[in-house]
């Protein structure tokens, strides 16, 4: 941000941050159909997708990515190896944390899958000018980074925990 740029409020950042996940929702209910016809969900696509984009990966490593719980990434993994989309192989790095990676059914369908997204993809481009998109993605892409760093995820806990007490010690 240079310096003739006034901040945002902390209502106008709140708005952003309600926005976004109205969006999610939204975007997330739109993958439930537009991935219903290959008889998959959103996040196992997406987890695929992080397969398919960043290589081989753990489980614990697809996990801490999202950040979702472990369990949950091993169910949808299983699940997506018994239909053989994925496989676990050897990690060299770890005796016993398997690697996952795409088979080539897998990326045969997520091959499909990412040509039907851009399609849909292309049809919402009507609807906004590049410069908006660009902007747009810097922001969220910003303040991802921002959430994504455990020291301000620490010190906003703690500020919540510090008011939180002197609220309880004033009742």
């Amino acid at each position: 941000m240079d310096d003739q740029q006034k901040r945002p409020t902390a209502l106008a950042m709140d708005l952003l941050i309600r926005e976004i996940l109205f969006s999610f929702f939204r975007l997330n209910a739109t993958g439930e159909r537009l991935f219903a016809g290959i008889g998959q969900t959103p996040g196992k696509v997406s987890l695929m997708r992080s397969l398919m984009e960043q290589g081989p990966q753990s489980v614990a490593q697809i996990a801490r990515a999202r950040p979702v719980a472990r369990q949950a990434v091993q169910r949808m993994a299983d699940e997506l190896a018994e239909q053989g989309l994925i496989e676990f192989v050897e990690n060299p790095t770890h005796r016993r944390a398997k690697l996952a990676q795409l088979t080539p059914k897998g990326k045969k369908m997520m091959d499909e899958t990412m040509a039907a997204e851009l399609k849909w993809a292309g049809r919402l481009t009507r609807n906004f000018g590049e410069r908006e998109v660009e902007i747009a993605r810097d922001v969220i892409r910003r303040l991802t980074e921002i959430l994504a760093d455990q020291n301000f995820a620490r010190r906003l806990s703690d500020q919540l925990t510090v008011r939180r007490k002197s609220t309880e010690s004033i009742q």
